[in-house]
This record gives structure tokens, sequence and C-alpha cells, in this order.
């Protein structure tokens, strides 16, 4: 299924995040985020976009504003992106689109299928992993985590449509420099945690989060094999399951970051088991949930991440 972005104040709402000073709480205000387009909105200039998956799909409507109708594909927090399965109605959407963002390297081929079964030499595509240099078998493909991504993602986005849309070239870039200096909170909060937590050890189920601990600071301890394994759908060996097992029961790490999307019978049990030993969990999403944007999204999983180092206390994303 597939929704389309509007307008909504839940979206401001729920711009709670914590401060970088402390843990007081601010709300992104509509001068440090920029405006999500209406879908659909009327008008001559209005350009047809798809992303590929929902967070992509969200920067665009903050660059595109109203000139852009965009649709994000991969929209649904409950689903695993790593097997999705495109449809017809995803097919009709890539056929009539104007510029498609897909994330890449392995991630999301679906997306290639879809455009050679309708070639149109006007379509414009960004593949991000291609176009920021990141080898097609980069062995984390969760390019979104990772801090430097959508600011020049975002850059890319506003040329494109500036090339679609000429007249409206200006906004677009303005837009694109409304959006970076809204992800400035977000590094500070990453600061924030480098600063206090550098060199403190986690645990992961897989490296949908891996982009951001590391950003921090922080020691992932869990074998990347163990991790790979969680992420494709196979079973881990048992010596790495024993590794990670002994991260909690022996009080090794100060925290346990899970992927709440897409939970497995492995997750489960490590779960347990840390709740068991008193390790610090966070559940966090591999896809943008419903009612964020990037930039709020993006501040709740590092809001989690800090409580937990710093209480112990275990949280999940807000959704």
């Amino acid at each position: 299924m597939t929704t389309k972005f509007r307008k909504k104040p839940a979206l401001w709402i729920a711009g709670i995040a914590v401060c970088a000073a402390g843990f007081g709480v601010f709300t992104l205000s509509h001068s440090q985020v920029a405006p999500i387009a209406q879908s659909g909105a009327s008008g001559s200039h209005v350009i047809q976009a798809v992303g590929a998956e929902n967070e992509y799909a969200n920067v665009i409507s903050q660059i595109g504003g109203k000139y852009v109708s965009v649709t994000g594909i991969m929209d649904n927090p409950n689903t695993d992106p790593h097997v999705y399965e495109a449809s017809t109605a995803d097919a009709r959407l890539i056929a009539e689109a104007q510029l498609v963002v897909e994330n890449g390297v392995g991630y999301d081929g679906f997306v290639q299928k879809l455009e050679g079964a309708s070639p149109s030499p006007s379509r414009i595509n960004i593949n991000v992993g291609s176009a920021l240099g990141y080898p097609p078998d980069l062995e984390n493909p969760h390019l979104w985590f990772r801090p430097t991504t959508m600011t020049r993602v975002a850059a890319l986005i506003a040329a494109d449509l500036g090339k679609l849309d000429p007249a409206d070239k200006a906004y677009f870039a303005h837009n694109a420099r409304v959006f970076d200096n809204s992800l400035k909170p977000w590094y500070a909060a990453i600061a924030q945690v480098k600063r206090q937590f550098h060199g403190a050890p986690v645990a992961v189920t897989e490296p949908v989060f891996d982009y951001v601990l590391q950003a921090c600071g922080l020691d992932i301890k869990t074998p990347w094999a163990f991790q790979a394994s969680v992420m494709n759908g196979t079973d881990p060996s048992p010596q790495d399951v024993q590794i990670e097992e002994n991260l909690l029961t022996h009080h090794l790490v100060k925290v346990f970051a899970y992927n709440q999307q897409t939970p497995d019978s492995t997750t489960v049990e490590l779960l347990a088991l840390a709740k068991k030993y008193h390790v610090a969990t966070i559940g966090v999403y591999e896809t943008m949930p419903l009612q964020h944007t990037y930039q709020t999204w993006m501040m709740n999983e590092v809001q989690i991440l800090r409580l937990a180092l710093s209480k112990g206390i275990s949280t999940e994303t807000l959704s």
C-alpha cells in the first residue's frame, strides 16, 4: 500500500526531542523544518515524485514543497524492507514519476526493475548509494542513518527539481538550505552523546542503527557475522549467538539496540536476556514511522539512546 504525504499538525507535534544541553525538550518550529508538500497540489509545475523509502519521500516533500506531489513506496513500519515485493501500484507510480529517489546498494533493487519495465528518457533517478560514491556491495545499506547522507541527498534533490522546473529553482535551493539547518539539533545531540559516552560498549541485533552508534563514538561489540545474518533473515552461527548472549548475561554492554520493526525469534530471546540481566534496551525503526518527519525521527532515536546510556531506561522509538 502506498500513502501520499499530506500536511498534518501531528508532524509538528511529533517534533519532540532531547536538547543538546540536557534532558529538556524542544519542538522543531516551522522555521527549522522545511514545509511539507500537500500531495496533489494544484498548478502547472507540480512534479510527480517517488521515494522508494518513505524517509526519502519525506525529504523530497520538504524540498519540493508546493511544486511536488510525492509518494513513498515502503511506508509501512510493520513491513520488513529486505523482503518487500513490489506491486502493480508501485509499477504505475514509477512509470508516471518524473523523479525517483532510491537507496541503492542492494537495498531496494525492485526500483530498477520497475524502471526497466517502463523506461523514460525524461525521468530523473537518484540512486543514493551510487550518487554518494558507495560500492554496490556495501555491507550496511541503511544509508539514511549516516549523519552526512541526507544533507547531500537534499542538495541532489533540489538540483534535479530545478532541472524539471527551472522557474522555481531558487525555491528548491532555499528549501534545501532550510532542511540543512533543521538537521543541526540532531548533529548537536549526537555530539553530546559522543562527549559523554565515547567508547561505551553496545550490542545490536542487526546494523540498522550502526551508523548513528558509530557517529556517537560507541563501541559495537556484536560480531558483524551475527548482524549480517539477522539482517538477511538467516540463522547466526551458534558461536556468534553465544558471543551475543555473553554480552548481555555478563553485562559487557551498556545498551542493547534492536530493530523493533522486524523482531524475530532471536531478537525476542535476546530481549528477554537483556531484561533478566538489567541491560537497557532501545527499539529503533528501520524505516520512518508515519507520524514523523525525517528530522523528528532521527532526534527521537538519539533521545532514547541517550536515556539508555545515562539512566539505563529501556525505550522504543515513538511511532
